[in-house]
């Protein structure tokens, strides 16, 4: 992870400053990315082929005590990687990893409505659970949910 930290926080900044899938505020400074992405998570992952990343992924409790057995992930592929399985072989990765991290359950708290992965997320067994009006600058975000118990360890 160390190794890939610079290109990380460059590739989610670029993803933020295009307002694709996350609600920070470009500039993404270094602070708001440690933050959100690296000191409050169980796990990261990055996708990367011919020391090119192609996406990465996170895995953090959603909530804390007696709910923490319950995952929050967040995924980003980089628009010339996306249609190519990347996005499907890190939420496949995280539904293993969380598993075996000893989470039962996983959960998308803010997935925009428009985000296409909403498709990949159904076939993958995630149920939408609820639905945020207006979440972010007049767009919709959906919630979505799954459990892990049929994930072998």
């Amino acid at each position: 992870m160390v190794d890939d930290y610079d290109d990380l926080f460059a590739a989610f900044g670029r993803i933020v400053g295009a307002g694709e899938g996350f609600p920070q505020q470009a500039p993404l400074t270094r602070e708001d990315f440690d933050d959100y992405w690296i000191r409050h998570t169980t796990a990261v992952s990055v996708a990367s082929s011919g020391g090119c990343l192609r996406g990465a992924s996170y895995i953090k409790p959603n909530y804390v005590g007696r709910a923490a057995h319950i995952a929050n992930a967040g995924y980003f592929v980089l628009a010339p990687y996306r249609r190519t399985g990347v996005g499907r072989t890190l939420v496949e990765h995280s539904l293993r990893e969380a598993r075996r991290l000893g989470f039962d359950a996983i959960m998308f708290n803010l997935v925009f409505a428009s985000n296409p992965a909403r498709a990949l997320y159904r076939r993958l067994g995630f149920d939408e659970v609820g639905r945020i009006p207006d979440a972010v600058e007049g767009e919709d975000a959906v919630i979505y949910w799954r459990s892990l118990e049929d994930i072998a360890l």
